[in-house]
């Protein structure tokens, strides 16, 4: 029967800043494994990879160069229409054939009786009459209008008539001509509009429409040149390594698998906590496979229009079936990959099911998809369709988890190739007290320790480089910059003496590393223990002695300052954990048996699921708080018979501010420190710093002369 064992912790216990603004939670065990190596992708790359060919040596589909594939557009050919545009605009604005010098009728009578009208010039149309006037003293004509309106119009043109003696024209306007005069810009800028916006979308959907974009597919075509990784450097997880290489073996040679009538795998699905290197592992396929390797996320098929996820999926299995043999990356498939029916939506459709349907269909439906495997990663695969993980669909579940001790040490080595190491670097060491600790932060660590020497202007790593770097990354960064006052300080080092003292004396916890109290993160001091193996799974023993160490400070803040604060609130909320665990998961409690109590996580729901009665949880309530008094109980005789030592400790760490194991251990066997404390430091350095002494001829006569007063300035005091 499978066992679902809980993680280990490093951090003991720490104490946290009495802020009562701030709720601190435990440290929280780390769910990550494994390693990442994310070689950094330049532009180049990204461009180079449309311009990646297919098995076939073609270029791809849809790209420039390619069969078929749309003409880029003239970028000439919008200069010419808008130029075209601006002309017809000015034409229509200016070239007005009513335009002119406008007069009353009194005005037309005088210049018509004086001989100034041209001759059968006068024009009457709908809202104006138009004539021209003779020449003018520098020779040139003009045109004199006489605008019409409703009320006037009738008169106007009848005393026209009879001025002229009927020599007039008649000449109606077009009805469209205003219409066009006033709208005509504006339409002419709207059709240019729809032109180019409609060829843009039209070459981008590849014939699909103005909308035809949003249904294609937005994957990405890598090969081995793109990302740069192999197998070689990925490390920690060869159960894995070797379950992907079968599948690219597959690929290279399907005539060996299907000679005894097998079948290739149609999908494989990664799981493993964040930081496990599922997204690497699928770089490593991408670089050691030489099929096309289509890679897109999870969030890409959703839009905000229905239908478009599951028109990305046909058309990303469309192209993939015409690239075969080829592998199709999808990361973070838990976005639409979640079990149907558990969401809470309040209409008739579901978008991500849609989704998740037509995922189904092409990954094993009528027309499966042959020479397609489909390679997928989550750290929530107790949320995925059942459907989905079948067999047939995802032949296999490769978990790629934690790395242990061994894997550990090699994540390091592939990380420190990179790096300068000294001579007293020891990764071995590094590896021992990292449990828990994903690829991803060993990655981590290697890079903060170089930043760190370099800031330190070192030559090269040290090991405290990389242990520093280690705390930095699990608790934050160290505040040695953080001025305390003295009762604070002294608070803190009976919190953390209580702690460690019992972290050395109890044999079934963790063995201490080191205590300190100076301010981290968000914590004012930390205890750290090394665990000496990978802990799979809790005894009672460990934990029982756990509980203990976790009400030591508490106790032994209490006893030596006769005040309490919130700095143990993470203790509380830890050890309240880990009581709470013991009865509801892991049946550890006389009263209530070998039964779970604990609700289903995979469950989605709204309303919390209480599964026992209310007596039982009255029961519950009472078993959690036996076990915590019991532990702390415990923990108050142990101090109280090793109280000498708790304050040893205590006025060490005032002195010193951090001790590791071989110094705890000193003081518990009542030995003294010959370690130098921090003022004894600074006066140190302060005296590197002093004048350097006078040449030995005045030296020697200062010697010789003792009670002669000093040539030249003193030398500085500081």
């Amino acid at each position: 029967m499978n066992r679902k064992h809980p993680r280990t912790p490093i951090l003991m216990t720490h104490h946290d800043q009495p802020s009562p603004s701030t709720h601190l939670t435990p440290e929280s065990v780390r769910q990550s494994a494994f390693f990442q190596n994310d070689q950094p992708s330049s532009d180049e790359q990204s461009k180079g990879s449309k311009r990646q060919k297919n098995q076939k040596g073609n270029p791809t589909p849809g790209k420039p160069g390619a069969p078929g594939a749309p003409t880029p557009p003239n970028r000439g050919m919008f200069g010419m229409i808008m130029v075209v545009l601006v002309v017809v605009t000015l034409f229509m604005l200016f070239n007005n054939n009513s335009a002119g010098e406008r007069i009353t009728l009194q005005q037309f009578e005088t210049y018509y009786n004086n001989g100034d009208i041209v001759e059968d010039s006068v024009e009457i149309r709908d809202d104006s009459i138009v004539s021209m006037r003779k020449a003018d003293p520098g020779g040139n004509e003009s045109r004199v209008v006489i605008y019409l309106n409703v009320p006037s119009a009738e008169a106007i043109t009848k005393a026209v008539i009879e001025i002229t003696g009927g020599n007039v024209k008649s000449r109606p306007s077009s009805r469209w001509l205003p219409f066009v005069w006033a709208f005509g810009p504006f339409i002419l800028l709207l059709l240019l509009i729809w032109f180019f916006v409609g060829r843009a979308m039209r070459s981008a959907g590849a014939g699909g429409g103005m909308l035809g974009n949003f249904g294609k597919s937005r994957h990405r075509v890598m090969s081995k040149e793109m990302t740069g990784v192999t197998f070689k450097d990925v490390a920690g997880i060869d159960e894995a390594k070797d379950e992907v290489a079968e599948i690219i073996e597959f690929l290279k040679s399907p005539k060996r698998f299907t000679r005894l009538g097998g079948r290739i795998p149609r999908g494989v699905l990664l799981t493993g906590p964040p930081g496990c290197g599922k997204t690497l592992l699928a770089k490593a396929i991408a670089g050691e496979a030489d099929v096309p390797f289509f890679t897109i996320s999870g969030s890409d098929f959703v839009e905000m229009f229905v239908g478009v996820g599951a028109s990305r999926v046909r058309d990303l299995f469309k192209q993939a079936k015409e690239s075969a043999p080829c592998i199709i990356f999808l990361d973070e498939v838990d976005a639409v990959g979640r079990r149907r029916g558990g969401g809470f939506t309040t209409g008739g459709h579901d978008e991500r099911e849609q989704t998740l349907n037509a995922i189904l269909v092409e990954m094993d439906g009528f027309q499966p998809a042959d020479g397609v495997i489909v390679v997928a990663a989550t750290n929530r695969p107790d949320v995925l369709d059942s459907a989905l993980i079948r067999p047939g669909r995802f032949d296999r579940q490769v978990a790629v988890t934690l790395p242990d001790v061994l894997g550990r040490h090699e994540i390091l080595k592939v990380h420190s190739k990179k790096v300068k190491l000294g001579p007293n670097v020891d990764l071995k060491r590094l590896a021992k007290i990292t449990p828990m600790f994903s690829g991803a932060d060993l990655a981590a660590i290697i890079n903060e320790g170089a930043i760190a020497a370099t800031m330190t202007d070192k030559e090269f790593i040290e090991q405290e480089d990389l242990e520093e770097a280690r705390d930095k990354i699990r608790f934050g960064r160290a505040r040695k910059s953080r001025r305390q006052e003295d009762d604070d300080k002294t608070r803190t080092a009976y919190h953390e003496a209580g702690h460690a003292v019992l972290q050395a004396l109890l044999t079934d916890a963790d063995p201490l590393h080191k205590v300190t109290i100076i301010p981290r993160g968000q914590a004012l001091g930390a205890t750290f223990s090394m665990p000496e193996k990978d802990r799979t799974g809790m005894s009672l023993r460990w934990i029982i002695a756990t509980m203990r160490v976790l009400c030591a400070g508490r106790i032994a803040q209490q006893r030596g300052m006769g005040d309490i604060d919130s700095g143990a609130s993470s203790d509380i909320a830890y050890i309240t954990d880990l009581a709470r665990h013991m009865i509801l998961e892991w049946g550890m409690s006389d009263r209530l048996g070998f039964v779970r109590y604990a609700s289903d996580e995979s469950k989605e729901s709204l309303i919390a699921d209480k599964e026992y009665s209310d007596e039982t949880a009255r029961i519950i309530d009472e078993e959690v708080k036996r076990l915590i008094d019991e532990a702390y109980h415990d923990a108050e005789k142990l101090l109280d018979e090793n109280w000498e030592r708790v304050e040893s400790i205590t006025q060490a760490l005032i002195k010193h501010e951090t001790l590791d194991t071989d110094e705890v251990n000193q003081l518990l066997r009542g030995e003294t420190l010959d370690k130098p404390t921090i003022s004894d430091l600074l006066t140190a350095e302060s005296q590197k710093t002093t004048t350097p002494p006078s040449e030995s001829g005045q030296d020697s006569e200062a010697d010789e002369n003792p009670d002669a007063a000093p040539e030249g300035p003193l030398p500085n005091p500081a």
